[in-house]
């Protein structure tokens, strides 16, 4: 076991590294920072001015070296709109996505994975059709127009639920259902194809031969190894839930890190993007490394690969 983790993890270390040199290079893709700070109607002594003061005057592996090392200690500049500490304004935003990835990760497999088991155990029935016609409905709809939906009839129409802000639990069950439903078809089409798979294997007839309960063999033998591909899922998908967050942020006015980044967008603070595009990256990366742990517990097979 191990070993295996430390595989995974030099893996880990380079894809971070290999996300470091690309979010790096973000603040040279609209070309010279300095004339991107200095604006239209700069001298060439202001555009001078700033390149050194930002020190793009440098060689650009001295320019990454150093960014690289102050990100590590958690040091990503300051913004250039905000002007103020880039890591404090990031860190006082995430746990208000995080939260609302949970939240939206949580409502998908409590939605998909039973009914992913259901399917399986009676195919081609009502209730597999049923499943079926959500995932192709999750699937065809845009994540946008079903938050905007969710927010007419349950927020105007009906006064059910707050619309917008984050002052109670209340105001994240719309959000959380709209970023968890685009999920939800995935999930719940792997469970129901693994699931069925299982069940067609030899050692689960064995197992009903023996005489053992069926909610064991379903339980204990059959979805436990059904379930590693969709932990893996699980695991990039609330990651993308983590990055694609910033359209329902926007919709229901959550102040997160995704409304944050359509913010810093709109403002052109490179600092500000390049610091959440690299902090997001890494929960990826962390997630990812979080999977194959612990489907190589739950499959001791995977390890020898």
């Amino acid at each position: 076991m191990l070993s295996f983790a430390l595989k995974r993890l030099g893996v880990a270390i380079l894809v971070a590294l290999t996300v470091s040199v690309i979010t790096f290079s973000m603040i040279y893709l609209s070309g010279d920072p300095a004339m991107a700070l200095a604006g239209e109607a700069a001298t060439a002594e202001d555009i001078a001015n700033i390149r050194e003061f930002y020190g793009y005057n440098r060689p650009i592996l001295i320019q990454y070296l150093d960014w690289l090392f102050r990100a590590l200690q958690g040091d990503f500049g300051q913004s250039h709109y905000l002007k103020t500490d880039v890591a404090s304004v990031i860190f006082e935003r995430l746990p208000t996505t995080m939260l609302l990835g949970a939240c939206a990760i949580s409502f998908a497999l409590i939605l998909s994975i039973p009914l992913g088991v259901i399917a399986a155990i009676r195919p081609n029935s009502l209730i597999d059709r049923f499943a079926l016609t959500i995932a192709v409905v999750g699937q065809a709809m845009p994540s946008f127009w079903f938050a905007l939906t969710l927010m007419l009839w349950f927020g105007i129409n009906w006064r059910l639920l707050p619309i917008t802000g984050t002052a109670s639990w209340l105001n994240f069950i719309m959000p959380s259902i709209a970023l968890g439903y685009y999920v939800t078809p995935g999930v719940m089409r792997l469970t129901r194809a693994g699931m069925l798979e299982v069940l067609a294997s030899d050692y689960i007839r064995t197992a009903r031969a023996k005489g053992l309960r069926p909610l064991r063999v379903l339980f204990k033998h059959a979805l436990r190894n059904a379930i590693l591909p969709v932990v893996s899922l699980a695991a990039v998908q609330f990651g993308f839930m983590l990055g694609g967050s910033i359209v329902i942020e926007t919709i229901f006015a959550i102040n997160g890190l995704g409304f944050l980044a359509w913010e810093s967008i709109q403002r052109a603070d490179l600092p500000m993007m390049q610091a959440i595009v690299l902090v997001l990256s890494i929960f990826y990366i962390l997630l990812t490394f979080l999977a194959d742990m612990i489907n190589a517990f739950l499959d001791p097979r995977i390890r020898v690969t």
